[in-house]
């Protein structure tokens, strides 16, 4: 028993370092793009779109709601064409299956059918089990079965129904880079202009019902003694150039080399996150037609 334990002991030594790794968090990425932009208030950056009833603003912190009669959503005043758009977050605890409370660009209204959306979503799940936060890219897509999704899905390093968290993505003419906490989790490089969001886009936010396939593909669905479904929103962050601004605008740098090229050190946090906390690749999902998705 002894000459077991002495060949396990390694492993075992390896499995205890990897956890208590993993519960530290993230290493640091060493770049902290959120804190060079000012917070902008939520009456100052948006309005209502849907479900005013179930949307209020107290101290600078948004709650919106969902229950059996409604949900709600809100917009940008402006659309922009690149730029750091963020919110910090704060999640329901306990049975949220097929709810998503969402932060995410689109320019659905503009182009009804033929529209870009970039999602950050937090998909709602049932006791015991963690919240998936899908980001997602959408080109031109419909949404009447020819959208073609491109998501990576996360689960996450601490609980985000217990603190606000700020939650984030970097838009420009090269890349997509999305941020949990300033950690980038994701990067999704243009490299076609089939595959790239390059139209403006209003930045949005709601609560919905998605119980279809929110959660583990529809199995649980919404559970209306449950509700309200409540989702926090404040630290609102925008540094967008506009639609209708000036040619020479560019977005803020992601990296502190003022570039759109992440440092070293924010690649290896990625990878991190990435080895440790993704769930789901479309890339390499076998059930894709990979014609559809040739930036994979």
């Amino acid at each position: 028993m002894a000459s077991i334990l002495y060949l396990l002991l390694p492993l075992l030594i390896l499995m205890t370092i990897s956890s208590v790794s993993n519960g530290q968090g993230p290493p640091s990425p060493g770049y902290y793009p959120s804190s060079r932009i000012n917070s902008i208030g939520f009456d100052q950056a948006f309005r209502n779109l849907w479900g005013p009833q179930h949307q209020r603003v107290d101290q600078g912190t948004l709650t919106v709601w969902l229950d059996s009669s409604s949900g709600s959503g809100f917009k940008s005043l402006h659309s922009y064409r690149s730029g750091y758009f963020g919110a910090s977050i704060k999640l329901q605890p306990g049975y949220t299956a097929g709810v998503i409370t969402s932060l995410y660009l689109s320019n659905n209204q503009d182009h009804p059918g033929n529209h870009d959306e970039v999602d950050i979503e937090f998909l709602g799940t049932i006791p015991g089990k963690p919240y998936t936060l899908q980001t997602n890219v959408y080109i031109r897509g419909s949404g009447d079965g020819r959208l073609i999704g491109r998501e990576l899905r996360f689960h996450l390093w601490f609980d985000p129904t217990q603190d606000f968290h700020h939650y984030a993505v970097l838009w420009s003419p090269s890349e997509l880079i999305f941020f949990v906490d300033d950690v980038p989790i994701r990067r999704y490089p243009r490299k076609s202009d089939a595959t790239f969001p390059l139209r403006p886009m209003y930045l949005y936010g709601s609560i919905w019902d998605a119980s279809s396939w929110a959660t583990e593909e529809g199995r649980y669905k919404a559970d209306y003694k449950y509700q309200p479904f409540v989702g926090q929103y404040r630290n609102f962050k925008i540094a967008g150039c506009t639609a209708d601004g000036p040619s020479g605008c560019h977005p803020p740098p992601a990296s502190p080399s003022g570039s759109g090229v992440l440092s070293q050190q924010q690649v290896a946090a990625m990878q991190w996150v990435q080895r440790n906390y993704l769930v789901y690749n479309y890339c390499y999902d076998p059930k894709r037609d990979h014609t559809e998705i040739p930036e994979c």
